[in-house]
């Protein structure tokens, strides 16, 4: 019987009986287990995969929209409108325009053409190499520039550059510049009050901003809106004591002073007798809150308010009122003022113009050291504290402004015969002007005093009384004498009306020691007497010209607002004397 060949590596197809390939180099050899291992890991793979789909879909879905709105979602802040700044007539100070923010994603920026680059930082007021600069960022989000008016975002937008957007927000804009702006103040960059009213308002003009839930792309570019999560709730309007016809008048007047006596500020507020409502309050230098580029800390400050110096004379109504008060002198009391000289300590203080006898109203017509240090000598020191603690001097106000200075008058139990006779006219105490214009609210008023405000009242306030009726008519009395012909006040007349007041003239200190050359002139007046209507208080730094004195400088800037201040508010004429005498050469009041 014949053998057969042995089985070959080949596999035989069943169906053909012949080998699947008769070359060795093609011949399957892989052992049946290993290809069904391959399956099994396949199979293993695409469950795994379904597993991870099934976790990823059911057991992971909030993961992975946070994760999406992360990346995908923002919120977009809607600005509540600021509210407006009026005028106790309606009239607006401070409004707020709709202005663009403009963004960039620096990436896609950067990558527009060269031209379109430099036209961009045309429009936007920058060197095109700051452009860059703020471009030059791994950030995905940069600022450009803030409040862009919309006129420009106009020019930006035909551009169409890649990568660029805006944002919506507000400007504050304050019509009357200059002239109210130490009243009304300015928000920054951020509509957050910096100064003024607006900061001392901020809480109620700012309103509550909103927000709204948006889908934008990776260029920044909104796809899905998905509606409101918060609506924005605008600011309150804020009325003002401040009457702007009254504060322009204030400003002129006290801007034309400063130029004339050459001084290097000045300051002027009009208060409301009736009500305690600042009608006025002018600084000068000041500034101009629509273009603070050159904003310098002389033209910011707010020297009625925060600015403290030491009186002079014009205390010296307030020594006298308080004798007056304490029955311990009258009207008609006659003073020995001898050469108008008068020796404390080893300090001699002096008059300017002496008189040998002087009563109490001409102790305060001629302002007299001697004859107000020789009243005070009557008056227990504790007492004269007393009657400034009531007037507020030495504590901060509480009026609803910023930065209110307090002054400074040290207790009474400190004093030494010598400083309290320099405190009975005027020295080794500080005030504001603001506080010693209050201060004559006690004169012009019947004896009390109101609170001061800088917000339009519907109603006056109470009162707290501080002397009797009586004496502040013998004192605002004595107050019109100051103006007279015969006074140191004469040219704070003012033609048709009757008025009063007292002159200040107070050495500055500097370098710890009281200054030859500079001083501070100031006046604080009521006008018109026979139905007071303002207490007017003017203060000129620094004067340089032929005068310096309070009666030279502050008394005519004072007739000066006052007369204009009277006709604008309409107050009928009070006197019908309308030549005014106004000696050639100013009475001084003595220092």
């Amino acid at each position: 019987m014949k053998r057969d060949k042995p089985f070959t590596t080949g596999r035989v197809a069943a169906s053909k009986g012949m080998a699947f390939s008769k070359s060795p180099v093609l011949a399957v050899r892989l052992p049946d287990w290993r290809s069904r291992l391959m399956l099994f890991v396949l199979f293993a793979a695409f469950a795994a995969l379904g597993l991870r789909a099934l976790w990823l879909q059911a057991m992971s879905t909030q993961f992975l929209q946070k994760q999406g709105k992360s990346r995908y979602e923002r919120t977009l802040e809607l600005p509540a409108t600021r509210g407006k700044i009026m005028d106790r007539n309606g009239q607006v100070l401070a409004s707020s325009l709709p202005v663009k923010a403009v963004w960039a994603i620096p990436e896609d920026v950067l990558s527009s053409p060269p031209e379109k680059l430099a036209e961009l930082a045309r429009l936007l007021e920058m060197p095109e190499s700051e452009l860059r600069k703020k471009l030059d960022s791994d950030r995905t989000f940069v600022y450009l520039k803030r409040q862009v008016e919309m006129d420009i975002i106009a020019k930006i937008d035909k551009l169409k550059i890649n990568g660029l957007d805006t944002r919506k927000e507000y400007k504050r804009f304050y019509p009357q510049g200059e002239v109210m702006t130490h009243m009304v103040g300015f928000t920054n960059v951020e509509d957050v009050g910096q100064e003024g009213m607006e900061l001392a308002q901020q809480k109620s003009l700012v309103g509550v901003p909103g927000s709204r839930r948006v889908i934008k792309d990776r260029l920044g570019r909104i796809v899905e809106d998905l509606g409101f999560s918060r609506a924005p709730h605008d600011g309150k309007d804020l009325t003002l004591s401040v009457d702007s016809k009254l504060q322009y008048i204030a400003f002129t007047s006290v801007k034309n002073a400063v130029e004339k006596f050459n001084a290097k500020a000045g300051a002027a507020v009009v208060l409301d007798v009736h009500t305690g409502e600042v009608l006025a309050l002018a600084n000068y230098p000041t500034y101009n809150p629509n273009d603070r580029k050159k904003l310098t800390g002389e033209q910011l400050r707010n020297r009625v308010i925060t600015d403290t110096y030491e009186p002079g004379s014009i205390i010296k109504p307030f020594t006298v009122a308080l004798g007056l008060e304490k029955k311990i002198i009258t009207p008609n009391t006659v003073f020995d003022t001898g050469s108008g000289r008068i020796t404390i300590g080893g300090r001699t203080m002096r008059d300017s113009h002496p008189k040998p006898m002087l009563t109490t109203s001409g102790v305060v017509q001629k302002s007299s050291n001697v004859g107000v240090i020789k009243i005070a000598q009557m008056i227990p020191p504790q007492e004269m504290w007393e009657l400034y603690t009531k007037l507020g001097y030495g504590q901060a106000p509480r009026f609803g402004f910023p930065g209110p200075a307090a002054g400074r008058v040290r207790p009474w139990k400190s004093w030494r015969p010598v400083e309290y006779a320099n405190m009975a006219f005027g020295h080794g105490l500080s005030v504001s002007l603001l506080q010693m214009a209050r201060s004559y609210m006690i004169f012009a008023r019947n004896g009390d005093m109101i609170p001061l405000s800088f917000v339009k009242l519907d109603e006056e306030p109470a009162g707290q009384q501080i002397i009797s009726p009586k004496t502040a008519a013998q004192v605002r009395t004595m107050l019109e004498s100051v103006v007279s012909p015969e006074g140191t006040a004469s040219r704070a007349q003012v033609a048709g009306y009757r008025v009063g007041g007292k002159t200040g003239t107070a050495q500055k200190i500097v370098d710890g020691r009281y200054s030859q050359t500079s001083y501070v002139g100031s006046f604080v007046g009521i006008a018109p007497m026979s139905k007071p209507r303002f207490v007017i208080a003017v203060m000129i730094d620094d004067p340089r010209g032929a005068v310096h004195t309070g009666g030279g400088v502050a008394a005519p800037t004072f007739a000066d607002l006052a007369a204009s201040a009277l006709r604008a508010d309409n107050i009928p004429p009070d006197s019908s004397v309308t030549d005014i005498i106004i000696p050639e050469i100013p009475l001084e009041e003595s220092l």
